[in-house]
């Protein structure tokens, strides 16, 4: 009996395989598997799924594409930005206001 279930299952596994994208199920897959939670599953395929019909790429294009070449220099112009100058000095002067406070 269990024999012919195995059968059954590999023989629909087989024969329904190439009806989607073998790797489109792997993230769900694992997150089914590590939380063992199929509601989180279905938001993890179905937020992939929505990323790509939004954007027209997977989410791991997106990503190649974040981290391209020409979006490295994005921390140099941060660090070098007039608000990130005025965040930093701000801070300053909130520390020595404490420390003042707790010498006196």
């Amino acid at each position: 009996m269990i024999y012919r279930k195995i059968f059954f299952g590999l023989f629909l596994f087989g024969l329904l395989g190439a009806c989607t994208a073998p790797t489109a199920m792997l993230g769900p897959a694992y997150t089914l598997t590590s939380s063992g939670s199929i509601v989180q599953a279905g938001f993890s395929y179905g937020s992939s799924e929505l990323v790509s019909a939004y954007t027209g790429k997977t989410p791991m294009e997106n990503l190649i594409e974040i981290a391209s070449t020409e979006n490295i220099n994005i921390h140099k112009q941060t660090l070098e930005s007039e608000d990130f100058k005025k965040l930093v000095e701000k801070s300053i002067q909130n520390t020595n206001n404490i420390l003042k406070s707790i010498n006196q």
